[in-house]
């Protein structure tokens, strides 16, 4: 009798809360090779990439501590910063 295998569903740790999650249940920032800063809602952008959760919290949390910028190892403008937390915060009030 063949035992069914369980898939691995990949694990990543949210920068801002530092809780582990479902790969799938974060939102990947990356740090392009241009050095530009952007989010990557597919996954699959060539680049330094971090996970966060979509709560704006979480966003907060991870550049308050400076985290953001460390896992991404370059200091980040303010612009781009608002920015991308108006993508997280758009992201956080979607129903369901």
């Amino acid at each position: 009798m063949w035992m069914a295998k369980t898939r691995r569903i990949p694990q990543r740790i949210c920068v801002g809360c530092r809780e582990m999650k479902n790969k799938r249940e974060l939102i990947r920032i990356v740090r392009t090779p241009e050095g530009t800063v952007e989010m990557d809602l597919t996954g699959k952008k060539a680049g330094r990439g971090t996970y966060i959760c979509p709560r704006v919290e979480c966003f907060d949390e991870a550049v308050k501590g400076k985290r953001l910028q460390k896992a991404l190892e370059q200091n980040i403008p303010a612009e781009v910063l608002e920015m991308v937390k108006g993508q997280v915060k758009a992201i956080d009030n979607q129903p369901g």
